[in-house]
């Protein structure tokens, strides 16, 4: 039973002459100014959330983005400012990309946001998928083998900074600490400083591959899967769930899951679709080359593989899919509802702001959406 809203913003300054007409992706180039406006929306947002009764606002951490679709560079410096702002929202990492810190200090700089928020800020990993990104930052996404094997060993590290008190690791890319002098002894282990007040750690990680479920499911990670086509999140809430009992984690199906859409009201189906398609096709226009179209057709197969649809979905596929719900507020929960039933285990449920759409207008959606839609769901 749904009890927890959130909200997902990745990032996007207030782009213009949005749509599949408009400005080609890649052509997009923004001041300085203009690719800092997103702070202060971050903020704008967060604040009316705190006053809405929303739960959690997910960001996520990208880098070198001059076309301005994703700007955030760090999420838990981000959070912590965002918290001084605010009153009882917390903010998520969607996601800390641990191919592009060190863990020990990605530990340490949670470790204290969790302390001095009393655990407003709640951590979240990630492989990567911007060969610009991960690649300048010397670690390997081309050979995908190479990335799995340094994010695993990374996880363990972050893990192990967590839940031991102290510690000597030692992996294939670290070794922490290493057997050196130190004021007159040989050094064995150490200990960070400081450690999370809230122990053990709430770890969240988006679902991408049946391999990443079972990493997931073994170390005790929660899952995010976001604007997935009926039939996909189903396949992927299954497969993590029967991960997770394989590991010896019960949960019920659905458990420890936040489930993402899409959402717009309007007073009419048509409307809505009407209003929102040059905002979601602004989000495709970017995404789509990344494979971020998880989407089956009739067969079952997923959009780009063999004999499965190759074009940038529209926003009628998406609604169809039920990645998207556009309508009246009652639409609205009645499609929200169809996938609720399913998951007897499902508690957390998720706006995903399209990237095209501008803060204004999403700010009235949410508004409405806390009106006339959240009524509708047990809060906890």
């Amino acid at each position: 039973m749904i009890k927890k809203f959130h909200v997902l913003y990745v990032g996007q300054i207030e782009l213009d002459n949005v749509g599949l007409s408009g400005t080609p992706a890649n052509d997009r180039r923004y001041s300085d100014e203009r690719l800092s406006e997103a702070f202060f929306t971050a903020r704008d947002v967060a604040q009316l959330m705190d006053e809405l009764g929303f739960d959690v606002l997910w960001m996520a951490e990208h880098h070198f983005q001059r076309e301005g679709y994703e700007v955030f560079p760090n999420l838990i410096q981000l959070g912590l400012w965002l918290a001084t702002q605010t009153k009882r929202l917390k903010f998520g990492c969607a996601f800390n990309v641990l191919p592009m810190w060190h863990p020990i200090r990605l530990a340490e700089d949670y470790a204290m946001a969790d302390i001095v928020t009393d655990g407003r800020i709640v951590m979240g990993v990630g492989r990567g998928y911007h060969t610009r990104e991960v690649e300048t930052f010397g670690a390997p996404l081309l050979d995908a083998e190479k990335n799995r094997e340094l994010f695993e060993e990374q996880l363990r590290l972050l893990l192990t900074c967590f839940d031991e008190q102290s510690f000597h690791f030692k992996g294939k890319y670290y070794e922490a600490p290493p057997p050196v002098d130190y004021r007159g002894y040989k050094l064995k282990d150490i200990t960070m400083v400081p450690r999370p007040k809230h122990l053990p750690v709430e770890i969240w990680m988006p679902i991408a591959s049946g391999k990443t479920i079972e990493l997931m499911a073994q170390y005790g990670l929660r899952a995010m899967v976001t604007l997935n086509g009926e039939k996909i999140l189903d396949d992927v809430v299954r497969a993590y769930h029967a991960a997770c009992l394989k590991h010896g984690r019960k949960k019920q199906l659905g458990e420890d899951v936040i489930w993402g859409a899409g959402v717009y009201l309007a007073n009419s189906r048509d409307e809505a679709i009407r209003k929102l398609e040059p905002a979601h096709d602004e989000r495709f226009k970017w995404f789509a080359p990344f494979g971020f179209v998880r989407y089956a057709d009739e067969q079952g197969r997923t959009w780009g593989s063999p004999g499965a649809p190759t074009t940038v979905p529209k926003l009628a596929d998406g609604v169809k899919q039920k990645a998207w719900f556009c309508g009246t507020p009652a639409e609205v929960i009645d499609g929200i509802k169809s996938i609720e039933a399913k998951y007897p285990g499902l508690e957390n449920f998720m706006i995903h702001w399209a990237e095209g759409l501008a803060p204004k207008e999403f700010k009235e959606q949410l508004r409405w959406f806390v009106k006339d839609v959240m009524p509708a769901f047990k809060r906890a």
